[in-house]
């Protein structure tokens, strides 16, 4: 439980964090104006990145426990992030950003003890390398990944999403592997992109800047090294493979600007990102093809993370070579996707169509509001038993309700949202560890699958709408079906035993219907927070009385 508090309590600060760093970011002129490099067309803040960093910052003071290796990592955390923020504020030459990443290397190095020492079965058996080696090859491959995930940072949500997959891997190996510091420091960052690519999905209203790409990469790069260093079965090759992404894309580019003799430090639009759109994919058809490369890359990291090296690397090597040949090939031929295919002119004219006339978004939208509704009330019953604490929470939340619709309905959809999440997130939690008697059989089989049928319901709603602003179907909704489908399948039982996975899906499935209807509803929001109101009266009635 532990893990998943982190994982909220990191997603929730920066979510709340997030919108007041977007306004003053706006004020001071912290912003990303257009140009020729770039895919926006409008100036957006460029404050998600010290958001995030707050938010993992909270939980890992509180639950981390305080050993060299954490305490290193924060100070040099803090010390690129800092650098980040100067760097939005003002940019600055590559001198002075490769001096601030030299110098929070050297801390994790020096005192935090991250070194390179083992290359597996690269060397011979049992030899490991000398200080003399390993530091300056530690600072190399650290200082590079962290340029490497900034130099990724290109489209809405990609370099986010390339990196929760690396974080909640590492995670996972580290819990396997009774590394509570890592686990813990990789879940509060995963959250914390978690609430970022909410505002940063295409279309963006907000961007991590240089203090979170640098950040990110940083940590992860940092994470990955002290986790396959030392005395552990993981194969030292892992770190390539869980950020083979950036690592490819950077490298790509690096050579392409030295074999037309251009600065290596000048930026252009040649990276993997740009090339796809080239082709003609759409945004969020290249940050979704890249998603699924690093979710290939991530998952192979899993699978064979006790193979011989030779084999990790080789495998890479090929891997990078085969997308590589095929845009080369791609770019001599002039190959373009066509846009009038089955996709675009049948399906996605179809949908259009339907979507103009407003045949199906009337029933869509009231199916989805009631099944909503009365999913939220019936969760409140399955607990077996419900602690006094919630309960007395309940009826704080339930205060707050009150007070916030007497103040004014300008904060009820704020207020509404963060009761919503947070009695979602207890309610099925213990609904699934601790179940009332009287559901089982076919009664919880209609129940779990009356969330599929909601989340039917809310895409067909979403797919709809006509809104032409707020919440759309977007690559992040391949990280989440992902995650929600590979965790019920790793191979642990106190996972399996609390059924995480189906816990996960109906949490982000309530999140996303939560998020669609109140877009929909438009501040009409008295009947959902009659409902809410509801659901709170029965866990504090259970809790106190029964």
């Amino acid at each position: 439980m532990i893990y998943f508090s982190t994982l909220l309590i990191s997603m929730f600060i920066t979510i709340a964090l997030i919108p007041v760093f977007r306004r003053l970011a706006v004020r001071v002129k912290v912003l990303d104006y257009p140009g020729d490099r770039k895919v926006h067309d409008r100036p957006m803040p460029k404050s998600g990145g010290i958001a995030m960093a707050l938010g993992v910052l909270i939980p890992v003071l509180l639950w981390t426990p305080a050993d060299k290796f954490a305490i290193a990592l924060l100070i040099g955390a803090g010390i690129v992030v800092l650098l980040g923020l100067v760097d939005d504020f003002k940019d600055l030459g590559y001198r002075a950003k490769f001096a601030g990443q030299i110098a929070a290397a050297l801390v994790v190095i020096v005192y935090g003890g991250v070194k390179i020492k083992s290359l597996g079965m690269l060397l011979p058996a049992g030899v490991l390398l000398p200080d003399l080696l390993a530091i300056p090859l530690t600072l190399i491959v650290i200082v590079g990944v962290t340029n490497a995930i900034n130099l990724a940072d290109g489209l809405d949500g990609l370099a986010g999403g390339i990196c929760i997959l690396s974080f909640l891997c590492i995670a996972y190996l580290a819990y396997c592997g009774g590394n509570t510091v890592i686990a813990m420091l990789s879940i509060a960052i995963a959250g914390a992109i978690f609430g970022f690519l909410r505002f940063n999905t295409y279309p963006a209203t907000v961007f991590m800047g240089d203090a979170g790409s640098q950040f990110l990469g940083f940590t992860a790069i940092t994470l990955s090294l002290k986790l396959t260093q030392g005395n552990t079965p993981l194969s030292p090759i892992l770190p390539l493979i869980l950020l083979g992404f950036p690592v490819f894309d950077t490298v790509t580019v690096m050579c392409e600007r030295a074999a037309k003799r251009r600065s290596l430090f000048m930026a252009d639009k040649n990276h993997l990102h740009h090339k796809l759109i080239r082709l003609g994919l759409f945004h969020t058809e290249a940050v979704f093809t890249i998603y699924i490369i690093q979710a290939f890359l991530v998952s192979a990291a899993f699978l064979f993370r006790f193979y011989s090296e030779w084999l990790l690397l080789f495998g890479y090597i090929i891997f990078s070579g085969l997308i590589l040949l095929g845009l080369v090939a791609a770019d001599r031929s002039g190959f373009k996707f066509k846009r009038h295919g089955l996709l675009d002119r049948v399906i996605k004219g179809k949908l259009k169509e339907l979507k103009e006339k407003q045949v199906f978004i009337k029933a869509s939208f009231r199916a989805a509001c009631l099944l909503f509704i009365a999913l939220m009330l019936f969760s409140c019953f399955l607990p077996k038993t419900i602690p006094a604490y919630l309960s007395f929470s309940a009826i704080a939340f339930g205060g707050m309700l009150l007070v916030t619709r007497l103040a004014g309905k300008q904060w009820m959809a704020g207020a509404l949202r963060i009761t919503i999440y947070l009695l979602v997130i207890f309610v099925i939690y213990l609904g699934e560890a601790n179940m009332a008697v009287w559901m089982n059989g076919q009664a919880r089989y209609l129940y779990n699958l009356s969330f599929g049928v909601m989340a039917l319901f809310v895409i067909l709603t979403l797919r709809l709408s006509r809104r032409t602003m707020g919440l759309r179907i977007t690559p992040m909704d391949f990280l989440i079906i992902f995650i929600a489908m590979v965790v019920p399948n790793l191979p642990d039982e106190q996972i399996q035993s609390y059924n995480m996975g189906l816990l996960a899906a109906k949490i982000i499935v309530f999140f996303f219907s939560c998020d669609v209807l109140m877009l929909e509803l438009r501040a009409r929001l008295d009947q959902l927070g009659l409902a809410t109101v509801a659901a709170l009266g029965v866990i504090a009635v259970r809790g106190l009385v029964f």
